[in-house]
C-alpha cells in the first residue's frame, strides 16, 4: 500500500471517530446547555462578570462546584472556603480519572493528560460505555470530540448565560435559583432510587450543615456538612456490593 493510500485511510478512521464522539457528545451537549445558562445568569446575579463567569467554566468545567461557588460567593464566603468545598466536593474525580487512565492504557501518554482533563460525570458515564475505542486505530480522537463537545456546550451556555443576566427581568432571573436544587435533586434521585443509605447520607449533610451554620460561617458549614456526610458514606456504604 503506497504511503499515500495509508495517509488517506488514517485520515478516514480519524474522521470516522471525530463524529462518532460528537454524536455521542450530542445529548451531553442539550442537557449541558440549559443549566449552563441558568449557572450563568445565577453567577451574574451573585455579583460575578461575563468574564469571570465564563473564565470559571473555561478553568473549572465542573458544573455542581460552579453552581456551589457561584452561592458561595453570593454570601460573600473566602476564597479559602470556596476552594477547598470545591476540591472536597471533586475528589470522586480522582478514582474516575484512574479507572479512566486504566481504559486507556493503549493511548499513548500525550492523550492522557489533556483527556483526563474533560472528565465530568456525564463524559465519564459515555466513554464508560464505549471502550472498545480505546483499543481501536485513533480511538483517542473519539473521546476528544465526546469531551470537546460537551466542553464547549457549557462554556458557551455559561457566557450566554451571563448575557442574559442584564436581560431577562429580575423576577424570572430569581426564579432560576430553584434550578440549584433542581440540579440536585436530579443528580441525587437515580442514586437513592438504587440505594436508600445514598438518601441517608445526603440527610446526614444537610443536618450537619443547618446545624453547623448556627455557630459558624455558611461557607465553612458547607464543608463540614460535605466532610461529615462523606465520612459516614464510607461506613454506610461499607459493604455495597461493587
Amino acid at each position: 500500500m503506497s504511503i499515500k493510500a495509508v495517509a488517506k485511510t488514517e485520515e478516514s478512521a480519524r474522521l470516522y471517530m471525530i463524529q462518532k464522539g460528537i454524536s455521542r457528545g450530542v445529548p451531553i451537549m442539550l442537557g449541558y446547555l440549559p443549566v449552563a445558562l441558568t449557572y450563568g445568569v445565577l453567577a451574574k446575579q451573585a455579583g460575578m462578570t461575563i468574564v469571570e463567569i465564563t473564565l470559571m467554566s473555561v478553568l473549572v468545567f465542573a458544573g455542581a462546584s460552579q453552581f456551589m461557588g457561584a452561592g458561595m460567593i453570593a454570601i460573600g464566603t473566602g476564597a479559602i472556603e470556596i476552594i477547598i468545598a470545591t476540591f472536597v466536593l471533586n475528589f470522586r474525580h480522582f478514582v474516575m480519572s484512574f479507572s479512566f487512565m486504566n481504559r486507556l492504557r493503549f493511548i499513548g501518554l500525550k492523550w492522557k493528560v489533556p483527556l483526563s482533563l474533560g472528565l465530568t460525570d456525564e463524559t465519564f458515564s459515555v466513554a464508560s460505555m464505549h471502550t472498545e475505542e480505546a483499543k481501536q486505530e485513533k480511538g483517542m480522537y473519539f473521546y476528544a470530540a465526546l469531551m470537546i463537545t460537551a466542553y464547549s456546550a457549557w462554556v458557551v451556555g455559561s457566557f450566554l448565560g451571563g448575557v442574559l443576566g442584564d436581560i431577562i427581568p429580575a423576577v424570572l432571573s430569581q426564579s432560576m435559583g430553584i434550578a440549584l436544587y433542581a440540579m440536585f435533586i436530579g443528580l441525587l434521585l437515580p442514586s437513592v432510587r438504587k440505594e436508600l443509605r445514598v438518601g441517608l447520607i445526603a440527610l446526614i449533610a444537610m443536618l450537619v450543615n443547618a446545624f453547623s451554620s448556627q455557630f459558624i460561617s455558611d461557607g465553612w458549614a458547607i464543608v463540614l456538612g460535605t466532610l461529615l456526610g462523606g465520612l459516614c458514606g464510607v461506613f454506610l456504604l461499607k459493604g455495597e456490593r461493587q
